[in-house]
């Protein structure tokens, strides 16, 4: 299982919890809440689980596969910018996210 996993200030991939920095197997942590922004400048508060590595100490961010790292953003809205599905003329999607964002996603993405 592929998992993204916030290692300090980096995102990174881990498989099945282990630690990224020594290897160690990953003990829950805690939750931290995330405001996710959906269609219609709609807003989802979402629990990410965070993970505590016993023996480096490390603490890791373990994202579910709807969030992008680092972004406000559900997946949803920017796969569809980045696939053409949602545009600056998109009626759903006209007032939101800004134009400039998407063209930041785009740059960014490709």
């Amino acid at each position: 299982e592929i998992r993204l996993s916030l290692v300090g200030s980096e995102m990174c991939k881990e498989t099945a919890h282990t630690c990224l920095e020594c290897g160690a197997v990953l003990k829950h942590y805690d939750f931290v809440s995330r405001s996710v922004r959906t269609q219609n400048r709609n807003s989802n508060i979402v629990k990410i689980e965070r993970f505590k590595c016993p023996v480096c100490k490390h603490i890791h961010r373990v994202l579910p596969d709807d969030l992008y790292p680092y972004k406000q953003y559900s997946a949803e809205i920017i796969n569809g910018v980045l696939d053409g599905s949602i545009t600056s003329d998109t009626l759903e999607y006209e007032d939101y996210p800004c134009e400039a964002t998407m063209h930041r996603w785009l740059n960014e993405f490709h």
